[in-house]
């Protein structure tokens, strides 16, 4: 007879006890803590500590060095008021090394200036150590008197949590020694790892991992904890991180228990576009339609990330799959973050699509009065069958007779509802729409695990044949009239070239030059050249004529701001130069980068920056000209900015992790998503209270 052992029952769940439920927090306290997000115990626990110092050892004076942090103990040998510019009290200590160590208040009070000036007093002090002019100094450091109601040495490390005005570190430590008083008693955040996950991955429980990130003890390393190393705070970052994939496999879940028309190929529609092209597909472009038409044949959504670096040639694939809604009767859209972008979407689909009798409609927010009440006539009745637009799209006005493929392009810049918002509009006879979201921001593998995990993700690596490497130099602007010059050459060749500047308009503060005013400028020193000017500002349609006279060769020279950076495709430019180019993120420099070399003809980049340099921006500009590919760009993009800023301030929940980092925590993605998959499978009761901990109602961003 065989036995069979049982995972353990999570403990049972006690609803969120509020902040208030703590000694001493009323009305206005609790105010306070909720701008840190600190609503109920649960969240006092959950608000961990910045830093730490090491208070527990008293240091010799004569053992100090200047830039530590240290404890000291000595006794006052006199203080005085110095008025030479500001008052400041001078406190002068020595201890038992017999060395002196002076302390230094710019703000003091009354009480502060009698009890620090009384020679013989005894003070315990913690400060910073800076060499002053005869002696080591601290300035405002943190002091105790010695005496009979002195607080007792520091057994454990001092925490310092992140904090708002007018609540101090001790209340907050306050706080947290009675939630953790509490923690065993009431129920508080119980152990939701199932033991056997815990064993395997060598976690500690969440209690055990709480303790030690408050109440360190003095022999655990400050820099392990303190770089989030440590194994009780790997404990935290795993179950929040484990929490957000649940989250989004849950939404995918959502998503797929949904019935999607099934888009098999028929009517040959697709093929004749495709056979109709001037060039051939590259094989990775093959690939990919190969796994988005297998998806689109399912009864079930797609959804999917297509990944594809500058000019790999995704607006191709899109539009081969949307062909695919077209031949079985149905519609698709597809959805751009700018007009520009749009505009030149619905320019390549019309070209595309109109030779095989497919309409392709262009709807934005400027569109209006009768020409949009009967665009939207008509794209309720299923006359237009592909429509390309903004987040106009998915207005409520706007409806479908039979949405079956949404595609958005440049997902970061739109976020998780928009586009969940766009996909309701098929809800109907022809079930929930398939999506394909396609990005020319290649997303590091570690990112797109975490943000993206509700989808599959598809990668176009491969450039078509003929694209050469655009050469890509950093020169200073002390060096601009030969950057002028080279302008000129270049025009003069029967090339066309870009001049891109960060702002609209003057600004003293970041000393970046206006497009407005470099269009000017060039124009007086380039008085043969044909200049446009083209930035966000303008209206759409003075936008759209400037771009269309440069595409049609009759402007030199684009002077524009990073409204170009995607979606402007003119084969003829072949230089680009950015100015102010320290200013602008790896990413960024690099899709602008991508809007020359589109030609047979050898293109250059030129990154104008203003010296001197700082680390970062030297590193970001030396990583532009050592590399081409997309992915490893994205890649030292995150090491340098961060995983926020690489997906957008709007990708949903990353920007919101308390706990874990991207970019520190990238080894335990992958523990992470095997544990989402165990915990769905075989523990589904634990997945709720674990989105609810480190999500909560945002969790629910899935349900438009």
């Amino acid at each position: 007879m065989t036995s069979r052992v049982c995972e353990a029952s999570p403990p049972s769940i006690v609803d969120a006890l509020p902040v208030t439920a703590l000694q001493g927090v009323g009305p206005r306290l609790a105010e306070r803590l909720h701008r840190l997000g600190i609503h109920s115990i649960e969240d006092v626990l959950l608000h961990l500590p910045l830093r730490y110092q090491d208070r527990t050892r008293i240091t010799p004076i004569a053992q100090l060095r200047p830039g530590e942090e240290a404890q000291v103990e000595a006794e006052v040998l006199s203080s005085e008021i110095s008025s030479r510019g500001r008052r400041v009290l001078l406190c002068h200590l020595r201890d038992a090394s017999g060395n002196n160590l002076l302390l230094r208040f710019f703000h003091f009070s009354p009480a502060q200036q009698q009890w620090l000036g009384q020679p013989g007093t005894r003070l315990r002090c913690f400060g910073e150590v800076r060499q002053g002019y005869g002696s080591l100094e601290m300035i405002h450091p943190e002091c105790h008197r010695q005496d009979a109601d002195a607080p007792p040495a520091a057994d454990r490390l001092t925490p310092f949590y992140p904090a708002t005005a007018g609540l101090q570190q001790f209340t907050l430590r306050g706080l947290v020694e009675q939630a953790l008083a509490q923690l065993d008693q009431t129920g508080l955040l119980p152990e939701l790892l199932p033991d056997t996950l815990r064993a395997r991955l060598r976690l500690p429980t969440i209690g055990a991992a709480l303790r030690v990130l408050h109440q360190p003890s003095a022999d655990i390393s400050l820099a392990e904890l303190e770089s989030g190393r440590h194994p009780a705070r790997q404990r935290l970052a795993f179950e929040e991180l484990l929490a957000h994939q649940l989250s989004l496999r849950q939404l995918r879940q959502q998503v797929q228990r949904q019935r999607a028309p099934a888009l098999a190929e028929h009517g040959g529609l697709s093929q004749r576009f495709l056979e109709r092209l001037p060039f051939a597909l590259t094989a990775a472009q093959q690939r990919v339609l190969a796994e988005i038409g297998s998806d689109l044949a399912r009864p079930r959504p797609m959804l999917r990330l297509l990944q594809g670096d500058v000019g790999s040639g995704k607006t191709v694939v899109a539009a081969a799959a949307a062909l695919r809604a077209v031949e079985t009767g149905a519609q698709a859209a597809l959805m751009a973050p700018t007009e520009l972008l749009a505009e030149q979407h619905h320019r390549n689909l019309r070209d595309w699509l109109g030779e095989l009798g497919v309409e392709v409609a262009w709807l934005t927010g400027r569109l209006t009065g009768k020409a949009r009440r009967s665009l939207l006539e008509r794209l309720a009745a299923g006359d237009i069958q592909v429509v390309v637009g903004t987040h106009a799209l998915f207005q409520e006005t706007v409806s479908f007779a039979a949405l079956a493929l949404v595609i958005v392009d440049e997902q970061h810049r739109f976020g998780v509802h928009q586009r969940l918002a766009l996909r309701e509009k098929g809800r109907g006879d022809w079930g929930c729409p398939h999506q394909l979201i396609m990005t020319a921001t290649p997303i590091p593998r570690t990112l797109a695990m975490s943000a993206y995990a509700d989808l599959d993700t598809s990668i176009i690596d491969e450039l078509p044949p003929g694209r050469q490497p655009v050469k890509t130099v950093a020169v200073p602007d002390a060096r601009r009239d030969e950057i002028i010059e080279r302008i000129r050459a270049a025009c003069r060749a029967g090339r066309q070239a870009y001049w891109v500047c960060p702002l609209i308009e003057e600004s003293e503060a970041l000393q970046c030059q206006a497009a407005t005013v470099a269009a000017a400028q060039l124009a007086e020193r380039l008085p043969e050249l044909r200049i446009g000017l083209v930035h966000g500002r303008l209206a759409a349609a003075a936008k759209e004529a400037v771009m269309a006279t440069f595409k049609a060769g009759d402007l030199d020279l684009l002077v524009a701001t990073t409204v170009i950076e995607v979606g402007v495709d003119v084969a003829n430019a072949s230089l680009m130069i950015i100015e102010n180019a320290e200013r602008l993120g790896l990413a960024q420099l690099h899709q602008l980068r991508g809007r020359v070399g589109r030609g047979a003809a050898a293109s250059s980049c030129v990154l104008l920056y203003r010296p001197p340099l700082s680390a970062v921006a030297h590193t970001r500009l030396a990583a532009l000209r050592e590399c081409h590919d997309g992915f490893e760009i994205a890649r030292r993009d995150l090491e340098l900015r961060g995983p926020g800023e690489v997906l957008g301030t709007r990708q949903t929940g990353v920007r919101t992790l308390r706990v874990a980092d991207l970019l520190r925590d990238q080894d335990l993605l992958n523990a992470a998503r095997y544990a989402a998959d165990h915990l769905l499978r075989a523990a589904p009761e634990r997945v709720e209270p674990l989105i609810r901990r480190w999500i909560g109602v945002s969790a629910r961003y899935g349900e438009v």
